[in-house]
């Protein structure tokens, strides 16, 4: 048998051109010294070397095989097809089943995270640049209200940035609310044109006013707009005086508020139906959800005690004197900490621990500093009046058991630790409803 010179060159055939290749050159180099283009992953370090992807694929048309040209090495005499309709069709095959089982991150995992969708890494770059003018023109796309939202907003962002595996978050909610405070004034977004078509907003709260960018109407049932932006929210977290810039910028854009004006009392929706092409509803969460105890009647609805705090001058409010606040969201922070303000001394009775809390962590620990004490694994039984006019809440111990539908685990009466809590006010905050 003739020995043949294993360090020869090797002559094959790649898209009908005869090349050649040197021995242990692979298919893909030699393409690319051919000028034909072959797409590869070979440069992703995430890509296993010992797994091939299949999106550099070629056909050898001799023995019908497809073969991965970034490790295939030419044969003495190979045809290989790089280009035709069948191998490019077999590439997006193979790219589709890996985007199938895809886990990476299409877009700034800061920016899924948002409510919004705000194109927060961009944001976040403008104002790096120092441009946070450009930034509010970026933030207005999607957050109509981002005076507010910079007090207020959960910082949902924050909690997935990437910077958060090897040191603290970039302070994203920061740029939001200084670009906002910088600019709010002197920037105007373009706005679509006017057309024939009217449109009827039914309540000035968030949601109403981020639909209302467009000259429409809106009616608001209470004496100023706003909804729980200037109801359902603190003073020390969101001054009313920085509301009241950001509800100027609506009136420059021509919207009209009427307040006062109730559905169903002073209007219909198909009253408005008449008059208007749209109808957008936004009328907010204002009921309170029920503790479902006897004696509840005594209470305080949260979000009713905070709007009634918010109508008037808070500092000439009441104190509440011994307060209890139940519940664990952010209602229910915002209770605590205003009633504190106020000069009561507060205690928060929550059923589960301080980690299942829903309220934002930085609200718990501010509660905390400013003096609110806590109850953990407690729930209340009932709610009834001593003969001294003072309130006494029943309360059981609890303990976790199994997780709920929602994750977390269910709080499980501990048996014979029933206790009252004397008290001048209770303020139930376990939830809103429309």
């Amino acid at each position: 048998m003739e020995c043949i010179d294993k360090m020869a060159d090797i002559n094959f055939i790649l898209d009908g051109k005869a090349v050649t290749a040197a021995p242990g050159e692979t298919i893909l180099s030699v393409a690319t010294k051919n000028g034909i283009e072959i797409p590869t992953l070979c440069f992703n370090g995430k890509v296993s070397r010992t797994t091939a992807c299949f999106v550099c694929v070629v056909k050898d048309r001799k023995t019908g095989r497809f073969l991965p040209s970034c490790s295939a090495c030419p044969s003495e005499g190979q045809d290989v097809d790089a280009s035709s309709e069948e191998v490019r069709e077999m590439r997006r095959t193979a790219l589709g089943l890996l985007l199938s089982e895809h886990t990476g991150d299409c877009e700034a995992p800061c920016t899924l995270a948002c409510p919004a969708h705000a194109s927060v890494e961009e944001y976040v770059r403008a104002g790096r640049r120092g441009d946070f003018r450009k930034a509010l023109e970026i933030i207005k796309q999607r957050i109509p209200l981002p005076m507010s939202i910079g007090r207020v907003c959960p910082r949902f962002c924050e909690k997935d940035c990437r910077k958060n595996v090897t040191s603290k978050p970039v302070s994203i909610n920061d740029f939001k609310r200084l670009a906002a405070d910088l600019h709010y004034e002197d920037y105007m977004e373009e706005l679509p044109p006017l057309k024939e078509q009217k449109v009827a907003i039914v309540g000035a709260g968030p949601a109403g006013l981020s639909a209302a960018y467009y000259p429409v109407t809106v009616f608001e049932a209470m004496p100023k707009a706003g909804g729980m932006l200037r109801y359902g929210i603190p003073e020390f977290r969101l001054p009313k005086a920085t509301l009241r810039k950001e509800l100027a910028h609506f009136a420059k854009m021509g919207i009209e508020i009427e307040t006062g004006k109730e559905l169903g009392k002073d209007f219909t929706i198909e009253s408005l139906r008449k008059e208007y092409q749209a109808v957008i509803v936004t009328v907010g969460s204002w009921a309170s959800s029920s503790m479902r105890i006897d004696g509840e009647e005594l209470a305080q609805q949260g979000i009713k005690w905070l709007e009634g705090i918010a109508s008037a001058n808070w500092k000439n409010c009441a104190n509440p004197g011994r307060t209890v606040v139940v519940g664990g969201g952010n209602t229910a922070m915002d209770c605590a900490r205003t009633a504190l303000r106020l000069g009561g001394d507060v205690t928060v009775v929550y059923r589960r621990t301080q980690k299942e809390m829903p309220a934002e962590q930085l609200e718990v620990l501010e509660a905390m500093e400013e003096g609110v004490k806590f109850e953990f694994l407690t729930a209340p039984l009932a709610l009834r009046k001593n003969a001294d006019g003072k309130l006494a809440l029943a309360c059981q111990k609890m303990e976790l058991g199994a997780p709920d539908a929602s994750g977390r685990r269910s709080p499980v009466p501990v048996p014979g630790s029933d206790f009252d809590i004397v008290c001048d006010t209770v303020i139930a905050a376990i939830g809103q409803r429309t």
